[in-house]
């Protein structure tokens, strides 16, 4: 177990990336780091920690903010609770902890939006804490050092590579040790194409040993995927358009998008032609936007009419407004593509 620690650390101070949050032990940059990181690649995610450092230097800066310029910081990342939750938890720790970030492990969790990856983040790059991080890098090196087949979506799999890894924690050095296992996993030893020829751990790895590093790590199948058809309304005359927030317990909670018609199954614009007849000038093309568990299909329909749009709950702004509000990715997306 020494070892391995001694492997991966060695190979981390050779190899590690020059990231910013890795240049600070302040808890407030290092939370930020995370939750921006959850989801997100790195080339992706590091703009957007520049950003938000530079908009919310302090904890109390992003608690002062409003929802709304938060969720326009956090626009194109996508699964926007994250952004809500950051927004939430840093109130409560500006004004219900006087600023100050609970200091374990165990207080971090009772945070929002905190889990156990995140919480032992923090406790450990900033206080040294001795408790792993296991993500999925952290799964996909562990299951192959030691040939695990147990699915590490499960019940049981989460228990064991939680324990595994408390095993290999070096306790003087647990913030080196998370980061070194988290990098190896991120470079080397990728879901495809593992660097296994020039491996610091290739003598040891049980999964090269066997021949299953293809086949680590294991997942239970996923989640049947839901399709949904959303028809957009862009309602267009004197430069002026209407949009509306999304509301209630499901995606995109609290953006705008222009008014939404959804249907069950596709193919159904027809209808939508017939309500408004010849003030729709145009119809776009199907576009296909993937979430985790869902599959959207969405048209555009550019309706140069505003008098039947008359729901209580849409909003009229100049078209060029529509930058002031935070959007979904899908209609940023078609926002970018076609002109309106």
């Amino acid at each position: 177990m020494t070892e391995f620690h001694l492997l991966i650390a060695e190979w981390y101070r050779q190899t590690k990336r020059d990231l910013p949050w890795r240049n600070t032990k302040k808890p407030y940059f290092i939370w930020l780091s995370e939750v921006i990181l959850q989801q997100t690649r790195v080339d992706q995610g590091i703009s957007y920690y520049y950003r938000f450092v530079e908009s919310f230097p302090t904890i109390q800066d992003l608690a002062n903010a409003d929802l709304q310029t938060v969720l326009n910081h956090w626009q194109g990342l996508g699964y926007y609770s994250r952004a809500r939750n950051l927004h939430q938890t840093a109130q409560i720790i500006a004004n219900e902890l006087n600023g100050i970030f609970p200091a374990s492990y165990d207080e971090l969790l009772q945070l929002k939006g905190i889990g156990p990856y995140t919480a032992a983040a923090i406790a450990s790059f900033s206080y040294k804490e001795c408790v792993p991080v296991v993500d999925g890098n952290v799964y996909r090196v562990l299951s192959r050092a030691f040939d695990i087949d147990t699915p590490i979506n499960s019940t049981l799999g989460i228990k064991t590579f939680k324990e595994l890894a408390e095993t290999l924690i070096h306790p003087q050095h647990p913030d080196l040790h998370n980061q070194a296992i988290m990098e190896f996993g991120a470079l080397h030893c990728t879901p495809k194409n593992p660097k296994c020829a020039s491996c610091v751990l290739q003598v040891n790895c049980l999964a090269f040993s066997n021949k299953t590093v293809h086949n680590r790590p294991v997942k239970t199948k996923k989640t049947k995927v839901k399709n949904r058809f959303f028809h957009y309304l862009i309602f267009t005359i004197d430069n002026q358009t209407y949009i509306q927030q999304r509301k209630g317990r499901d995606i995109w909670e609290e953006l705008y998008q222009f008014p939404l018609i959804e249907t069950d199954e596709d193919g159904q614009s027809e209808a939508i032609m017939q309500e408004y007849g010849e003030a729709v000038q145009n119809v776009s093309t199907p576009l296909s936007h993937l979430l985790s568990h869902q599959r959207i299909t969405a048209r555009f329909y550019h309706i140069n009419s505003l008098e039947r749009s008359t729901s209580s709950d849409w909003i009229l702004i100049q078209k060029s407004a529509i930058d002031q509000f935070p959007i979904p990715r899908l209609v940023d997306k078609y926002l970018e593509q076609y002109s309106w």
